[in-house]
């Protein structure tokens, strides 16, 4: 059978006053067609498309108000800094930070955990431990084990169950005197399990261990309150939240980033410099040395007011109608398993097919104008834990609809007649 499950129909899942053409509309990458048949972008967990609005932002800052941003005292410098400021604004109300300082503009989340990772690392002696997770991004993995090669930092795993989901019992026996930091990824990029993020702080919290969060993914995906979280850090990119590549954001409570030193150093960091000392600048702008992404900052800015002005409760009821029936129209195929069964999950979707290796799944879905991930997903140790080397992974956004479900289906129809 092609098409959906016996006992589904395609239909409208997203809420009333949602408009999902217009939206559609909005991001002009997705009316091309590909191998002569409409894109279906799938592969919203490696990066998002970009709305009109946001590409204008960037043109309209380098055909208009192209100039170095603070201490200009010309026009355009002045815009321009006006324009990177205003979205660091956005960016503390988007995750209901204190005070604007404890945003840092980086190039992503990968240099936000790179960043803490390296200030923090100066401080640590050998034998002190750093706790993850099992279902880490490889940006999550590798800045620790690269402090361990250099500074004789201990890492502890928490493991998951087949649902992939955290053992928070065995979570509790990592923590002790030695731990420094946990550092958690919120939403897995490769099975969509939303972690008890509030929980594992708390833990950790009781025992004065400060946490780290990955929220790469998290953002497009659920509210973000770093204050309720009362997190320590949180990083994400620009580029999974509908913005553009190159850019990012560390927040970290104040207290902490006051005490940590600087990162790099250069120009903005300062507040003076001679041949005898330098004195840094004060936050946020002492973590960010040299030009910054001013055009990619400003885009920043753009895509929150587009997802804010949507309706992240809207977004997020479309994407939770969207997950269940893909979920359910996939899960029915012959031959498929769903890899990551968490209760708490959101839109991201790894499957395996029976006898069919996933790159092969992909190269079939491309010609059928489908794009989905194959591969590792940068979550190598994971793979592991279920025993596999490659995944297919649909990942969907607000943009997404019930047909194209149904498209992706009908094209896994197609692979198995090809290879069964």
């Amino acid at each position: 059978m092609i098409g959906p499950p016996p006992g589904s129909t395609t239909q409208n899942l997203s809420p009333q006053s949602f408009d999902i053409t217009q939206i559609r509309r909005d991001f002009p990458a997705l009316s091309q067609m590909v191998n002569g048949k409409p894109l279906v972008y799938l592969d919203n967990a490696a990066t998002t498309q970009k709305s009109t609005t946001v590409i204008e932002a960037l043109s309209r800052y380098y055909s208009k108000d192209n100039a170095n941003v603070h201490r200009g005292v010309h026009a355009l410098s002045e815009r321009a800094t006006t324009a990177y400021e205003g979205s660091r604004e956005k960016t503390r109300e988007f995750l209901n930070a204190s005070k604007s300082k404890e945003i840092i503009f980086v190039r992503g989340a990968t240099e936000g955990i790179n960043l803490v990772a390296q200030v923090m690392g100066q401080r640590l002696q050998p034998g002190d431990e750093i706790v993850i997770s099992t279902m880490e991004h490889h940006s999550n993995i590798v800045p620790w084990q690269m402090l361990r090669d250099t500074r004789g930092v201990v890492l502890r795993v928490i493991p998951i169950n087949d649902a992939g989901e955290l053992i928070l019992n065995e979570y509790d026996k990592l923590l002790n005197e030695r731990t420094r930091l946990v550092s958690l990824v919120h939403l897995s990029n490769v099975i969509g399990t939303i972690n008890p993020i509030r929980e594992v702080i708390v833990r950790a919290h009781n025992r004065g261990i400060p946490v780290l969060i990955d929220g790469a993914q998290a953002v497009s995906h659920v509210k973000v309150d770093v204050q309720a979280l009362d997190c320590d850090f949180y990083v994400f990119s620009s580029h999974k939240l509908f913005g553009p590549t190159g850019v990012g954001v560390l927040y970290g409570k104040e207290s902490l980033l006051e005490s940590l030193p600087p990162y790099q150093g250069g120009g903005e960091m300062i507040s003076s410099v001679s041949f005898d000392r330098t004195v840094y600048n004060t936050l946020p702008y002492k973590f960010e040395a040299g030009t910054p992404n001013i055009a990619g900052v400003i885009g920043l800015g753009t895509a929150i007011d587009y997802v804010t002005k949507l309706g992240l409760e809207k977004i997020a009821a479309h994407k939770d109608n969207l997950m269940s029936y893909a979920t359910e129209s996939i899960g029915a195929i012959e031959g498929v398993r769903i890899i990551g069964t968490a209760e708490a999950k959101a839109s991201v979707l790894s499957f395996i097919m029976d006898n069919v290796h996933p790159h092969d799944v992909g190269t079939i879905l491309d010609q059928e104008g489908i794009a989905v991930r194959t591969g590792h997903h940068c979550g190598q140790p994971l793979m592991d834990r279920f025993g596999l080397v490659a995944t297919v992974r649909a990942s969907f956004a607000f943009y997404n609809t019930s047909e194209e479900v149904d498209r992706l289906v009908s094209a896994l129809h197609r692979v198995r007649e090809v290879f069964v």
